[in-house]
């Protein structure tokens, strides 16, 4: 990677949840693609299904940028790394575009795109405003004079009348052009919601009617010159390619994942610094798999719905026993949330009590509203199977479940300094070579993860090899 690139780059940002980003951000990218315009997206902060959706409306692998988990350079670097210098780069925002961790707005949508030294384009909600659209952007305007607010996109915008008003209002006062308009659709029909977002794409089974919709709606109504000509304003990125720390040698090591419409949620850099260091992996349905492949040196399970698809799981006795033996043999699991909810003795969803692997001693509970949700900090503070002690972890949460459990304590290996975690303020469930957590992390942010998975299977490997009877 140069030092010096010009990458064609805009931010989708909103004046807060439930703005249109994500739809505005989708028909930018079709719009670039049915114009032969190669694009890349990118997610700010720590999100799996928004960044499913982006991958899927981009044609490419989506990226998460999050300046709090691993720092602004980090995420400039990680743009750098993939982004085209061909087309066009879509970055969507979260929240409200200055909505960070703080009353300062540190690590907001504006401060990824003074970061990256990105074009803002606005997505505004005009439902039921004219003149009053005004006073957003002005706001916005004035409450970061640094912050490069390009254009507006008019979402849920009410006929060509009242378009045309808040394109003169907005060019009367704010000097912002228009450059799109989406105009008032039933998104949930488009694009359903349930507890944790958005239905993922793999789930969704009308992927090619919200295409449809998108590409006659809205796709025509974006200004894509207009666009294009904001994103190529962006100046050179200066960023020097990241040296990634050396990793141990994955070669020889095969590590199975759970990947299906119940466990989807995986950082593609995680799975990536496993595969650089040497290692195979293995993807593995939670519903159709008779049990773990032969000859496995470690299993990930990440986070997903298992609650949404837990009768199949449940049904799948054959792959639950496989896990639960594996786990008493000593083979090395790391789980996430969902995975969490898998090696428990039960999921409870809906009234309904579902038999899961019963590596660990409690069941889980899926509440109706949230349990634990932001960003989390965990302080290593007992030996586990792949974190060294005193190690900081920043990560995230966003869980419905709980552990259901009564007098009987459970061994941890992180106290919970920011956040919900698991159990009593503590997270990281230990249990042999078992790891279990709420915390989702990111292999950008903490490099000591891929560090820890391939430690804990060449140890394994080795255990394996010397007393093979044994395992």
């Amino acid at each position: 990677m140069a030092a010096d690139r010009t990458l064609p780059r805009v931010v989708i940002a909103g004046l807060g949840g439930g703005s249109g980003k994500t739809i505005a951000s989708m028909a930018l990218l079709l719009a670039a693609r049915e114009s032969g315009v190669p694009t890349c997206a990118f997610k700010k902060g720590p999100d799996y299904i928004d960044a499913a959706w982006l991958s899927w409306a981009s044609g490419n692998r989506a990226r998460n940028l999050d300046s709090y988990l691993m720092g602004f350079d980090v995420a400039a670097v990680s743009f750098c790394s993939h982004a085209t210098a061909e087309g066009l780069n879509v970055i969507e925002g979260n929240r409200g575009v200055f909505d960070g961790m703080d009353v300062a707005g540190t690590h907001s949508s504006a401060a990824l795109a003074k970061t990256l030294h990105a074009p803002v384009l606005l997505v505004l909600d005009v439902t039921k405003v004219t003149r009053t659209a005004a006073v957003y952007v002005l706001g916005t305007q004035q409450l970061d004079p640094e912050l490069n607010i390009a254009g507006v996109i008019l979402n849920r915008v009410n006929g060509r009348r009242h378009e045309q008003i808040v394109r003169d209002v907005l060019a009367s006062t704010c000097g912002i052009p228009v450059v799109g308009v989406v105009p008032k659709l039933e998104i949930a029909d488009l694009v359903p919601e349930r507890h944790l977002g958005l239905v993922t794409p793999d789930e969704h089974t009308a992927r090619e009617e919200l295409h449809a919709k998108l590409i006659s709606e809205v796709v025509p109504r974006l200004d894509l010159p207009a666009i294009l000509q904001i994103a190529r304003s962006a100046p050179p990125l200066h960023r020097e390619p990241s040296t990634c720390s050396a990793l141990p040698s994955g070669s020889g090591i095969r590590i199975g994942y759970l990947h299906d419409a119940a466990f989807s949620f995986y950082y593609a850099e995680n799975l990536e610094a496993l595969e650089r260091a040497g290692a195979e992996l293995i993807p593995i349905s939670s519903v159709s798999a008779s049990g773990l492949p032969p000859n496995l040196s470690a299993l990930y399970i990440g986070g997903g719905f298992p609650e949404v698809h837990a009768a199949a799981i449940a049904a799948n006795r054959s792959l639950l026993a496989s896990i639960r033996d594996a786990a008493l043999g000593g083979m090395p699991i790391y789980a996430e949330c969902g995975g969490l909810m898998l090696l428990a003795n039960a999921v409870v969803w809906q009234g309904d009590r579902y038999l899961m692997a019963g590596v660990l001693p409690f069941e889980t509970n899926v509440c109706s509203t949230a349990q634990g949700h932001g960003y989390t900090e965990l302080c290593v503070d007992r030996e586990n199977p792949f974190y060294p002690v005193g190690l900081i972890i920043r990560g995230h949460e966003f869980h419905y479940s709980k552990i259901e459990l009564r007098g009987v304590d459970l061994p941890t290996a992180c106290s919970v300094v920011r956040g919900t975690g698991a159990w009593q303020h503590r997270d990281g469930i230990t249990s042999g070579n078992v790891f279990a957590a709420y915390t989702h992390v990111h292999a950008l942010a903490t490099p000591e993860w891929a560090e820890g998975v391939l430690n804990a299977a060449r140890r394994f490997e080795r255990t394996r090899q010397a007393t093979p009877a044994a395992v």
